[in-house]
């Protein structure tokens, strides 16, 4: 089997239109081919008055090599055959334990499940259901819950989110994640789609599933169990301690990996106690920014913008500033929400959501501005974490507490001034919002960089210009302000037995990189077994 890759296809092609244009690239009859299959669509949207997609395929043909030596290895190359298989070895004798169900503690437990160690997950948040209740709650009447919210509970901070499913790593896992959240629930197209997502009405069923295959090969999951401490023994993990429902419980075990997520913040601070070994770690800040979503995709598809066959358009941009900083927009979300992201009480974050069908009234974007160690003002190693804390205290006090959001529009905030109303475009947050400058909460480095950014940002983006586009503060939690450190076996560098994990740890960003090191650290547990 070969891959041939850049075949142009219409916006309403056909198998036969794919069959036809595959063969021609390669210069060879259509009944020379015996099979193919669709690996990989995008949009092609460089010149808008020719507006198409790029194709990639795999197909089966005779003299498969005659043609590869024919063809540059971008345009054609061999297809491996080699699928992703977990080693069985028999359950331990003293249980894994995972800390976190996001996707790299769900990719973690599911990978040990199927080797046969059955594992035990501790998850200080509700189930999806549960979850999903009590954050429509928060939402809908303010009312906070601080163990199961948008950043805590079953899936993480990724179930509500785009459930993006792009990456910038490139490892042999990746293949294995995607065909198995296929498996459990999700569309097929995100196996081929350039830009796939999974939608977070789509991902929790997904999540839920992946939970009941967990525990039908013997694996355990708990939720509302909130570590509290790790008991050790000649440098060595001994027992997890949690506490569920006011009672304190002790599982012994020789593993535990740490999949905890960016905002358990009483996590940190206890294994900071416990001296493991941590280091700060650079993230991003800044605010949400809100346009019409039908105005980025007249700016990004031209005449082609309501085409049937064009989902809701994304972007990324980014731009370098004189002052060394960098602004750049983050986990877009096309025809989605501005969503009240909050995991402490009496604090303002924000994070982005859509739904699979992408279909909502506006569009949004983090718009962040990248922060160092220098920036923290301390040498602490948790001093990210405390920063990020007293810009979402700022943030609550400036948009007049019960959880509502400073917001501004863009227009005034480059000139300096508050509005009074919004125009145009609506702000999708609740519980409310309430009108502030973002110097109210957020520091002057960051301000003074987006106000230079944004224009810089609109010669490439005409949208950009609208000044009555909303911009929404604070989004505090692009990614963990601390690194959990870890040795060559995966482990900390002062606990065997303790396998800090993902993005949480530092060692991952999104979905995808968090579930490849979610299966990682499985591997390095279960070879410790084998």
């Amino acid at each position: 089997m070969i891959r041939i890759n850049d075949i142009k296809l219409s916006l309403t092609y056909t198998n036969k239109e794919l069959l036809k244009n595959a063969a021609a690239e390669i210069s060879v009859k259509e009944s020379d081919i015996k099979k193919i299959r669709l690996v990989k669509l995008s949009v092609d949207a460089r010149k808008k008055q020719n507006i198409h997609f790029n194709a990639s395929v795999e197909a089966s043909l005779d003299n498969e090599q005659r043609i590869l030596n024919r063809f540059p290895i971008n345009k054609v190359s061999p297809v491996s055959e080699t699928k992703y298989s977990v080693s069985f070895v028999g359950e331990a004798e003293k249980r894994p334990v995972v800390v976190g169900f996001g996707p790299a503690g769900i990719f973690a437990a599911l990978t040990l499940a199927e080797s046969g160690m059955k594992p035990i997950v501790l998850e200080r948040g509700y189930d999806c259901d549960s979850r999903t209740k009590a954050v429509d709650l928060f939402r809908n009447k303010g009312i906070f819950d601080k163990n199961s919210n948008i950043q805590f509970g079953e899936g993480g901070a990724g179930t509500f989110s785009d459930g993006k499913l792009t990456t910038g790593i490139r490892d042999v896992r990746i293949k294995h994640v995607f065909e198995t959240f296929v498996k459990y629930g999700a569309p097929e197209e995100i196996l081929y789609l350039g830009k796939p997502h999974i939608g977070t009405d789509v991902l929790r069923d997904v999540i839920k599933n992946m939970r009941k295959e967990i525990i039908r090969l013997g694996g355990e999951v708990i939720f509302n169990a909130k570590l509290t401490d790790i008991i050790t023994k000649n440098g060595r993990v001994k027992s997890a301690v949690y506490k569920r429902n006011d009672e304190t419980f002790e599982i012994e075990t020789d593993n535990i990996i740490l999949a905890i997520g960016h905002s358990a913040r009483d996590t940190f601070e206890r294994l900071y106690k416990n001296g493991i070994a941590m280091a700060q770690k650079s993230f991003a800040m800044g605010v949400r920014i809100e346009h019409k979503q039908e105005d980025v995709n007249r700016s990004l598809y031209g005449e082609f913008y309501n085409h049937p066959s064009l989902s809701a358009a994304d972007y990324k941009y980014a731009v370098h500033l004189p002052n060394g900083r960098s602004l750049f927009t983050f986990c877009m979300c096309p025809g989605g929400y501005v969503v009240a992201s909050a995991s402490e009480e009496e604090t303002v974050v924000t994070n982005g959501m859509s739904y699979f069908s992408r279909n909502a009234e506006n569009a949004n974007s983090a718009l962040l501005v990248n922060t160092d160690p220098s920036d923290f003002g301390s040498s602490y190693e948790l001093a990210g974490m405390e920063f990020q804390r007293r810009i979402e205290k700022a943030a609550y006090i400036a948009g007049g507490g019960e959880y509502k959001a400073p917001v501004t529009l863009v227009g005034d905030f480059l000139k300096g001034s508050i509005p009074t109303e919004f125009k145009t475009v609506k702000p999708s947050y609740i519980p409310g919002t309430k009108f502030a400058a973002p110097e109210s909460y957020l520091p002057d480095f960051i301000t003074d960089t987006l106000r230079e950014g944004i224009p810089l940002i609109a010669k490439k983006a005409d949208f950009f210009n609208d000044e009555y586009a909303v911009l929404t503060g604070p989004e505090t939690r692009s990614s963990s302000p601390v690194r959990i450190l870890r040795n060559e076996t995966l482990q900390s560098q002062t606990l065997r037995g303790l396998f800090p994990c993902g993005e949480g740890a530092g060692y991952a960003g999104g979905i995808v990189s968090a579930a490849v090191d979610g299966i990682k650290c499985a591997e390095a547990v279960i070879e410790q077994k084998g």
